[in-house]
């Protein structure tokens, strides 16, 4: 028998259970591609879990390679086979999104929100790029707030804004006033919105002038010798504030029919100033005949100085302050602490002198020498009109505004008399929080105090830029900063003076960003919205208004309220100052 061949015996096999690949057109893996390879070829490891991660950072990356840089990866030779091609119809697809979303606009003129977290590589459109540094945020040129953006990973793009900032309680303020349920909300504007209104106003003119001004003392500016500082002294003396409709001047002057728009200067600034705002504020706005009074109440915020304000890390409120120390450094306590500086100060840094004072055309109109005990204080009224008309008005559009000034100072080139407005920035303690990251002003006052300046320009922006409103509607010569600081951190009852600093208004406004034409077009927007309101009404008729700004939004509310709406809290404020009087009488 012939000998059988290999070939034979594996044809004669049973297919069914037979070992081996499938011959012919049974093959399942007909045009399917493999990834071609040589014998050269190096089988690194199939799994390695003691190396560095490839996704780590970069450091983990260079250490991977090194350890497999003499190793062939299997296939890396060739083109890859198995690419699939992307689906062309991707409508179907969506992304679950977590993150919250916000319908105000992050950036450009009137966003306000700045991003957090580690920032990225800075761009030409973002200050701090590159290495960081300070990026505006808020409403174009009417909001300087600055943010400090320096930190991050390598010193490139935005800062963390501090250590978990989600654990840091959430801020919600009260309203400067209780929002009544008779009160119907007309309007709502956002800061946005506020921040793009223009409108050229004229220089005022003055039209009378009123009480009488000593001289400054010029010896409070020298840097006094360190641990001989001033004490800041109180001073009782008779200082008035009275608001735009118990005013008897500004009541003659209506009379004449001088104006159609009638306010003060703290309640004119608090409005054109209205876009740097934080905390709630509100002004009563009265609406009789085709007059407009821009009002006040009686012990308003608007009466207060505020105290780092605009700071990123601001005072804590009272619900969220805990011990004794925490108390005095909550926004209320420090806004009477700064109220009684500026006070005080203003009275202190004049030389009282009956013979060199200057005395303007008419006796102050608010004191009264038969029932006042105490002496008058420095201080001037100046009545002055500005026109906003338009050129589309058919009748001319005139405000009169009453503005005040503090002291006059020889003119060091032999001109006239020099008129200024004081005011004083105060420290409470720059470890405690809240500081907004203020230099130590006993240190750094003398040798960096522009750096000082910058700072408070940042953390007190609202401030300032009022008191420079102020300064430019009183057309006053100069301002003088006093820099007042606790002689005890631990303790608002005793302050020092470190220094005082002049600055010109117009020059100050210009180093703040502080644009008086946007000013004037909010309050021209403000006038026509009341006027357009009582149109169809009787004009004889009371109309009251009043405009709030909310605590928690940088948003402004205008109400409608009715014409007996805060006569019952005067009232009831005029009995008890009656009785105190009676009281101390008896006594």
């Amino acid at each position: 028998m012939a000998p059988t061949s290999i070939a034979d015996l594996v044809a004669a096999l049973p297919t069914e259970d037979s070992w081996g690949p499938v011959t012919g057109g049974d093959n399942m893996l007909n045009g399917v591609p493999y990834a071609p390879f040589s014998k050269g070829d190096k089988l690194g490891r199939m799994a390695d879990w003691t190396a560095e991660s490839k996704t780590g950072d970069r450091q983990g990356r260079q250490q991977y390679n090194r350890n497999f840089r003499d190793q062939q990866v299997y296939g890396a030779g060739t083109s890859n086979l198995f690419t699939i091609a992307a689906a062309e119809d991707e409508s179907s697809f969506s992304v679950v999104d977590n993150t919250r979303t916000s319908t105000k606009r992050t950036f450009g003129r009137g966003g306000g929100t700045v991003f957090r977290g580690r920032g990225q590589r800075g761009g030409m459109a973002q200050r701090g790029g590159g290495r960081g540094g300070f990026q505006r945020a808020g409403g174009g040129r009417g909001n300087d707030r600055f943010y400090d953006n320096r930190g991050g990973r390598g010193g490139r793009g935005g800062r963390r804004f501090g250590w978990k900032d989600y654990d840091k309680p959430q801020r919600t303020r009260e309203p400067s006033v209780n929002i009544r349920p008779e009160w119907q909300m007309l309007e709502e504007v956002d800061f946005s919105r506020l921040s793009k209104l223009n409108l050229e106003t004229p220089e005022g003119e003055d039209l009378d002038s009123y009480g009488f001004l000593h001289y400054y003392d010029r010896s409070y500016d020298r840097a006094p010798v360190k641990g001989n500082e001033r004490r800041l002294q109180s001073l009782d003396r008779a200082a008035y504030n009275v608001t735009t409709s118990q005013d008897p001047v500004i009541h003659e002057l209506a009379e004449k029919d001088e104006a159609t728009v009638f306010a003060t200067s703290d309640i004119l600034s608090m409005l054109m100033c209205a876009t740097r705002s934080v905390y709630s504020w509100d002004i009563v706005i009265v609406h009789q005949g085709d007059k407009i009074y821009l009002d006040k109440r009686a012990g308003a915020s608007i009466d207060l100085v505020t105290v780092n304000e605009n700071a990123y890390d601001a005072p804590l409120e009272i619900a969220e302050a805990s011990g004794k120390l925490d108390q005095i450094n909550t926004p209320s306590a420090l806004a009477m602490e700064a109220t009684f500086i500026n006070h005080n100060f203003a009275l202190q840094t004049v030389t009282e002198s009956d013979q060199s004072k200057v005395a303007f055309a008419q006796p102050n109109p608010f004191y009264n020498e038969a029932e006042e005990t105490e002496p008058l204080a420095s201080k001037g009224y100046k009545y002055r009109r500005f026109d906003l008309s338009l050129e589309r008005d058919e009748e001319p559009l005139q405000l009169i505004v009453r503005t005040e000034v503090d002291a006059v100072m020889k003119n060091p080139t032999g001109g006239p008399d020099q008129q200024l407005v004081i005011k004083a920035l105060n420290e409470f303690d720059p470890k405690a929080p809240g500081s907004g990251g203020a230099l130590d002003w006993r240190t750094k006052l003398v040798s960096q105090r522009g750096a000082v300046l910058a700072t408070e320009m940042k953390n007190n922006s609202s401030k300032l830029a009022r008191w420079t409103t102020q300064a430019i509607l009183a057309k006053a010569d100069g301002m003088k900063l006093g820099f007042v600081s606790r002689a005890n951190p631990r303790s608002a009852a005793g302050h020092v003076i470190l220094g005082v600093a002049g600055y010109k208004p117009k020059e100050f406004a210009t180093q703040m960003n502080l644009n008086l034409g946007n000013g004037w077009g909010i309050v021209r927007t403000v006038v026509d919205r009341i006027r357009t309101l009582d149109s169809e009404e009787p004009a004889d008729a009371v109309k009251k208004y009043v405009l709030i700004k909310d605590p928690n939004k940088s948003v402004l509310r205008l109400y409608r309220v009715p014409a007996t709406t805060f006569e019952e809290d005067d009232e009831a404020e005029a009995e008890e100052a009656q009785e105190e009087k009676s009281d101390e009488a008896d006594e």
